[in-house]
């Protein structure tokens, strides 16, 4: 599994998928990871691991669909499985998800359908929430609403603050998103309309996780 990595920020989630290919968890190769800001820590991570990084600056460009043009451009001369999106703040245009549609996915910090967007943390918290998680599913045009591959459940106690709980949920982000990437992978993960069945995968009831097997 081949894949390119989106990147806006501090990368840790690229770095746990990149932990899982150095070590063998995950066949292939990350042939590439893409920033949008210049300053992005990610890309100190890719270089850590050796990983092609680049940064496309968004300001030379007309508009967003001209930047995501370029970008459909130098990711399909890297001929990837996939690509995956860890931390990219950029909304991306239809071009783009239309282009790499059922090869594109993301990871949120919510239970979605709940706390779409920017701040699901704190959205979480404020809203009363007694439990959120993360998300990893596949993008389509509506925002994080795409069929969902695995979720990771986190309580949410009364003294949680924005801070603690994206901390909380971080520690399964990095292990949900690089076991989806194992699924998919193994040719485990079949779409059939809304529903993502992962075949063999242990699903089951709180209060543990029960779909992660690897990581």
């Amino acid at each position: 599994m081949d894949i390119v990595v989106l990147i806006s920020g501090r990368g840790s989630n690229l770095e746990a998928i990149a932990q899982a290919y150095s070590t063998g968890k995950i066949k292939g190769e990350i042939k590439l990871v893409i920033s949008n800001r210049k300053e992005a820590r990610g890309l100190k991570t890719a270089e850590k691991f050796r990983i092609k990084g680049e940064f496309v600056d968004p300001s030379i460009f007309e508009n967003r669909e001209e930047y995501d043009r370029f970008l459909v451009d130098r990711i399909k001369k890297e001929k990837p499985d996939l690509v995956v999106l860890a931390g990219y703040m950029r909304i991306l245009s239809d071009n783009f998800i239309k282009t790499f549609e059922g090869k594109l996915i993301n990871i949120h910090p919510s239970l979605t359908p709940a706390f779409k967007g920017l701040k699901a943390q704190k959205q979480a918290i404020e809203y009363g929430a007694k439990f959120s998680g993360c998300t990893v599913h596949f993008v389509t045009r509506d925002l994080d609403a795409g069929p969902v591959i695995v979720q990771a459940v986190v309580p949410i106690t009364l003294d949680d603050t924005e801070e603690s709980l994206t901390e909380k949920i971080l520690e399964y982000e990095h292990r949900v998103y690089p076991q989806a990437i194992k699924w998919i992978s193994e040719n485990r993960v079949k779409i059939n309309g809304r529903k993502v069945i992962v075949e063999g995968a242990r699903y089951g009831t709180l209060p543990v996780n029960p779909a992660l097997e690897d990581f």
